[in-house]
């Protein structure tokens, strides 16, 4: 532990009254480094430290989001010590963020979410649980924190329709397959009284009766993976979204509806999705299309046909 911060302890304390406690908590993480690597406090830094403790970071290998967290942190200091008036000008305001790579979202194919669907079979209540889980992700694109944030009155079976609290306390309202619909009607017969030990208003429960947690589902989506024979270390919650997203696309859905179902704030989050369908479309013309494979060049001509 370094010397105490007067300022750098308020503006976290400030922080904390804003921001989630993980931003917080990675600022705090960020801000300390950056004392210890000066060796004095943060406040006292100059623009020229700022880009030498930057480039040392780039040439130890860090990632750019790593760098852009880093420089997001002290951006964020020295604004409030502007504002405070400690300080007259930004010394992080110069600082170059790492261009961004934006990755495309894997996904799994129909055939493979089919076969993780299908692994969630039986008639007990974890078993029914966990196929009303799985379609639900996939069914309806939701999140893990909303899918095991739902409470029973939540799903519309009628309706054939789910309200879920996004991001930000959004709600949204999402349609459901027939499929989903269905998983999780058996779920609520004959699966979740069963679990029902604590009258509790989650419509997702863990064997005990408590809720189930991110951690739980997270933990089933393995355990189906190893039966379906996909790779365990590759599925996850979110990749049944990013699964549910492609695949509307890819069925002609509109790019504004699908926008709507995941309930992203920027239509330029959900625009990502069209690069994934795209490229796949795109190998599979490649692959299928007899006249886009390569064909081997012709061998030349004996020299005495050439002469011909």
């Amino acid at each position: 532990m370094g010397a105490p911060d007067p300022e750098l302890d308020g503006f976290l304390a400030l922080l904390g009254t804003r921001r989630a406690p993980k931003t917080v908590d990675a600022y705090r993480r960020d801000l300390n480094a950056f004392s210890g690597w000066l060796r004095r406090p943060v406040g006292s830094a100059t623009t020229e430290e700022l880009e030498r403790y930057v480039a040392e970071g780039r040439a130890a290998g860090l990632s750019g989001a790593t760098i852009a967290r880093r420089i997001a942190a002290l951006r964020s200091f020295f604004r409030h010590q502007l504002l405070l008036g400690t300080r007259l000008e930004n010394p992080a305001s110069a600082l170059e963020l790492p261009r961004r790579v934006r990755r495309l979202p894997r996904t799994l194919s129909p055939g493979e979410a089919e076969r993780l669907i299908d692994a969630a079979s039986g008639t007990a209540p974890r078993a029914l649980r966990d196929q009303a889980l799985v379609e639900l992700l996939y069914g309806a694109g939701l999140r893990v924190s909303e899918a095991v944030g739902l409470e029973r009155g939540a799903v519309d079976l009628d309706g054939r329709l789910v309200r879920c609290v996004g991001k930000g306390g959004k709600e949204r309202v999402v349609p459901l397959g027939r499929r989903a619909a269905e998983a999780v009607r058996r779920y609520l017969a004959r699966g979740r009284p069963f679990l029902d030990r604590r009258h509790r208003p989650e419509l997702f429960l863990n064997a005990k009766g408590g809720p189930l947690t991110r951690a739980g589902a997270f933990l089933i989506l393995r355990r189906l993976a190893a039966t379906a024979g996909l790779e365990p270390e590759r599925i996850h919650p979110h990749l049944l979204r990013h699964s549910f997203a492609t695949h509307l696309l890819e069925g002609g859905a509109d790019l504004r509806s699908v926008q709507e179902m995941l309930g992203h704030a920027d239509l330029a989050t959900t625009e990502l999705y069209t690069h994934v369908s795209d490229a796949r479309r795109r190998d599979l013309y490649f692959r299928a299309h007899p006249h886009a494979q390569r064909r081997p060049r012709a061998a030349p001509p004996p020299p005495d046909e050439r002469r011909r």
